[in-house]
């Protein structure tokens, strides 16, 4: 019998407890679950100067969870060259992205070829975004110098 593949990515920076959520949610789609890790040049093409943690310790974090089974580099943010190169079952994405163009785009692509898309409840409250923010106005603000 075909195992059931579910794909997710994302940037996980800051890695925090609604990652942790939206990744055990994800398993529970399927037999598999691959993980993308956005790479930090795949990030600074689209949000120069955000990163916290790098590539390296974002995806050592991501392998080190049971509820992940392969951790991958993401690389393009194109949900179908993705599906082209792992031809996943399921694309699982948080609820923020419902509704905007490119997914809605990448939905109707995938639908077309059998991959169902699940939208997942955003953490209402934390994100990295937010933690970002916080960390502004700590007094150590380099964080190149931790790492």
């Amino acid at each position: 019998m075909k195992k059931t593949i579910v794909y997710t990515c994302g940037v996980f920076d800051m890695f925090h407890i609604g990652h942790l959520n939206m990744l055990r949610n994800a398993k529970g789609f399927g037999d598999i679950l691959i993980v993308a890790v956005s790479t930090d040049e795949i990030v600074e093409s689209y949000k120069p100067g955000s990163l916290i943690v790098p590539y390296e310790h974002r995806s050592a974090i991501i392998s080190s969870i049971s509820y992940v089974d392969v951790c991958i580099p993401q690389t393009t943010r194109d949900k179908y060259v993705a599906w082209q190169k792992l031809k996943y079952d399921v694309l699982v994405v948080g609820d923020d992205w419902y509704g905007k163009a490119d997914y809605e785009e990448y939905e109707s692509s995938l639908s077309s070829i059998g991959v169902k898309t699940v939208y997942l409840p955003y953490s209402p409250g934390i994100s990295s975004t937010k933690l970002r923010g916080l960390l502004k106005h700590t007094p150590q603000n380099k964080w190149e110098d931790v790492w």
